[in-house]
């Protein structure tokens, strides 16, 4: 038995394959969320020639972000390709010679724990949702700090702790294996940004609390969106049919008025890379300090 956390990402990739087709009609989380960021993109005085969307998706965001920035190019970035498929717009191959040059998006499968992307090559690094898909996110800001230019802007959204505890808590009281990600502290993840180099950044947070009929209907919306349990501590196996009755009699004791909730902590943050601090030394400093 185990509660390791870390992500197989092998397995985070085919879960997000699988999903693609269906994911858009189940994520209305997902899309509420990256509305909400958009809004906070109203008090930012700043426009992009190049912006990077990091786990995009089927392009919701990046259709969004187009619209924001008309005369923006879009790097979509997705660890699963089968996500590219839905996002891109069907063009018959004969038409397609002709809108390729005048095509604002590019699509590039890759982890956006080592993007294959070049230094310094885009202006907003944008990602909604995605970072709580990373296993190491110091990792995950180094590297955005990189393809980031100077005066650039990191804008994301991504879960804290709190999200799906009634899941957590219920599962917690059935067995001892990993069902749920591990989610990374609101305020962890503002100092991890200020030793990536970030600056000035602002974080907040806020609960959404969705409501279902049946337990099942939770599960069988975060198989939907491919978020499935794909950490190394998981069971590697079907959960047996005792533990996952104790599971759903754990969750409905937790019904409040007739519904299940179902509760996700929604954490906002923005930082800047800004041009390095040099400082200048007095000649009598640099005696001093052996320099002179």
């Amino acid at each position: 038995m185990s509660y390791d956390h870390t992500i197989d990402k092998r397995q985070a990739r085919n879960a997000f394959e699988r999903a693609a087709a269906c994911y858009d009609r189940a994520a209305v989380l997902q899309r509420e969320v990256c509305d909400r960021m958009l809004s906070r993109l109203d008090y930012i005085k700043y426009t992009p020639s190049v912006i990077l969307d990091g786990g995009s998706g089927t392009g919701y965001g990046t259709r969004k972000l187009l619209m924001r920035y008309p005369a923006a190019k879009v790097v979509a970035i997705d660890i699963a390709l089968a996500m590219h498929a839905q996002a891109r717009p069907a063009v018959s191959w004969w038409r397609r010679w002709v809108t390729v040059r005048g095509n604002r998006t590019s699509y590039v499968c890759g982890d956006m724990e080592q993007m294959p992307l070049k230094d310094s090559c885009v202006g907003l690094v944008w990602s909604n949702l995605t970072l709580q898909w990373c296993n190491d996110i110091k990792r995950t800001l180094a590297e955005i700090y990189r393809v980031l230019q100077t005066d650039g802007l990191f804008m994301f959204s991504t879960f804290g702790p709190d999200t799906l505890k009634e899941l957590r808590q219920a599962f917690r009281g059935a067995d001892n294996y990993s069902h749920i990600n591990r989610f990374t502290d609101m305020h962890d993840i503002g100092d991890m940004l200020v030793h990536s180099g970030f600056a000035t950044p602002v974080m907040d947070m806020e609960y959404i609390t969705l409501t279902y009929d049946e337990v099942i209907g939770v599960m069988r919306d975060l198989k939907a969106i491919g978020a499935h349990n794909v950490t190394a501590g998981r069971r590697h196996g079907l959960t047996g049919k005792t533990a996952w009755q104790k599971a759903i009699n754990l969750y409905e004791a937790l019904r409040t008025e007739g519904k299940v909730p179902a509760t996700f902590e929604v954490v906002y943050g923005h930082a800047w890379k800004l041009k390095p601090r040099t400082t200048i030394l007095t000649p009598e400093t640099r005696r001093k300090i052996g320099l002179a």
